[in-house]
């Protein structure tokens, strides 16, 4: 089982989103501590580079989780948590990296 890890500012992602959602992104999260290649991975898109990067969705596909494996630590890096509007998750997941 991988361990999750956050970036500092996701406790603002999730606090943006509400009670109900941070539940849901939690459970997720969870998941994929048990299995850290469940999420999709990302590339180069929009001239957002987030290669080595995975998401995953909660909320009907609403929200994104944008994380990255560190094998040698077994950790899972949380790096954002947001909509996907206007690429803002991907975005913020980019200055964060």
């Amino acid at each position: 089982m991988y361990r999750v890890e956050f970036h500092e500012d996701v406790k603002k992602d999730l606090k943006a989103l509400g009670h109900s959602t941070t539940a849901l992104v939690l459970k997720k999260l969870q998941k994929i501590s048990q299995n850290p290649l469940l999420g999709k991975e990302l590339g180069n898109k929009a001239n957002i580079d987030l290669t080595g990067f995975r998401k995953a969705y909660v909320d009907n596909k609403k929200v994104r989780i944008v994380y990255k494996i560190i094998d040698d630590k077994v950790e899972i890096f949380v790096v954002a948590v947001g909509k996907r509007d206007e690429m803002e998750v991907y975005k913020k997941a980019m200055q964060r990296q």
